[in-house]
């Protein structure tokens, strides 16, 4: 089994391939894995530190028709992680977003087609939908993304479909939440608020913090992820899963447990302006997933404890980061 994952030393993707190397996927346990990741700011190879040795690694950018061409070929998987997400450069400078997000997949599935590839996994966002009062999104919900980030994640998923429907590659598209755990770049509201109250300073909260999001460890990301790989081949090309988290959270809420985290009070939350255009809410339905035996297995509590527990062990870690972003 030979397994490319695209965007492996991003924050998911690094924790996708220490689980995949580490033997965390008993089908896959003697995969050889291949890591391509163009190393932005958000791309670390200090993430799969824990692994060295496991996975080959090339440097390089999803959008590179011929890299691809020599990449792809002799793969029986590929799992694109590989994106711009942070809604808050997006907002500042969407080009890069279009570009990666879109046109870097258009040249991964076209790579994939030409190679005859038998499992893609197109990874992408919940955001694709937009913002959901009540209930919860299914499968089926039309997609209407509200920021320049989900409109290029959209994009892609899109993109992924139509060579699907097209052609019959044999991709999978997964959409997830908020997503939280050890090695997440310190602009992400976890990191950050943790970060930045382990120094002594402030955090910021948009608007009045009642934005819900839906929380999930990349743990249980990753596993559902795996889960979708897996039966990539047997499912319909295109398909969509779902993988929900286990915290449906206000930001004030959010704020409060991180607070409580380190023992901080709220004269160190700072109200700042609402973002452009703030989805007010995400919640999806997985029903799909756990019905082909998908669950998670970490908490919130739990995970919230163990990420704090991590930044506040791997100051090493993230302080050069901050420094530099």
């Amino acid at each position: 089994m030979r397994v490319l994952v695209t965007g492996g030393a991003g924050f998911i993707g690094s924790h996708y391939v220490r689980e995949l190397v580490s033997g965390a996927y008993p089908a896959w346990r003697d995969a050889e894995v291949t890591v391509l990741d163009k190393l932005t700011y958000a791309g670390n190879l200090a993430n799969l530190a824990p692994v060295e040795g496991g996975f080959a690694f090339v440097k390089g950018d999803i959008r590179d028709p011929e890299l691809l061409a020599e990449l792809v070929p002799g793969h029986d998987a590929v799992i694109n992680f590989a994106a711009e997400s942070h809604v808050d450069r997006s907002i500042a400078s969407a080009g890069e977003f279009v570009r990666t997000n879109v046109e870097g997949v258009q040249a991964l599935m076209q790579a994939c087609l030409d190679a005859g590839t038998p499992r893609v996994v197109q990874v992408s966002t919940d955001e694709v939908y937009g913002s959901i009062e009540t209930g919860s999104w299914d499968e089926e919900t039309p997609l209407a993304p509200n920021s320049p980030y989900s409109a290029a994640k959209a994009g892609g998923d899109m993109i992924a479909r139509a060579y699907a429907r097209t052609h019959g590659l044999p991709v999978s598209i997964t959409r997830c939440g908020n997503n939280y755990g050890p090695y997440q770049f310190p602009e992400k509201v976890i990191p950050l608020f943790v970060t930045n109250l382990m120094d002594g300073l402030t955090v910021p909260l948009y608007g009045d913090g009642g934005n819900v999001r839906d929380w999930i460890h990349a743990a249980d990301h990753c596993r559902g992820i795996q889960v979708v790989a897996e039966r990539a081949e047997t499912s319909a090309p295109g398909e969509v899963f779902h993988i929900a988290g286990t915290a449906e959270l206000t930001n004030l809420e959010l704020t409060q447990r991180l607070l409580d985290a380190l023992g901080a009070g709220w004269d160190r939350v700072e109200r700042v302006v609402d973002r452009k255009g703030h989805d007010r809410r995400y919640s999806l339905s997985d029903a799909k997933l756990r019905a082909l035996g998908y669950a998670p297995q970490v908490s919130f509590e739990e995970g919230l404890a163990d990420t704090v527990r991590w930044y506040a062990d791997n100051r090493n870690w993230w302080e050069p980061l901050k420094g530099g972003s």
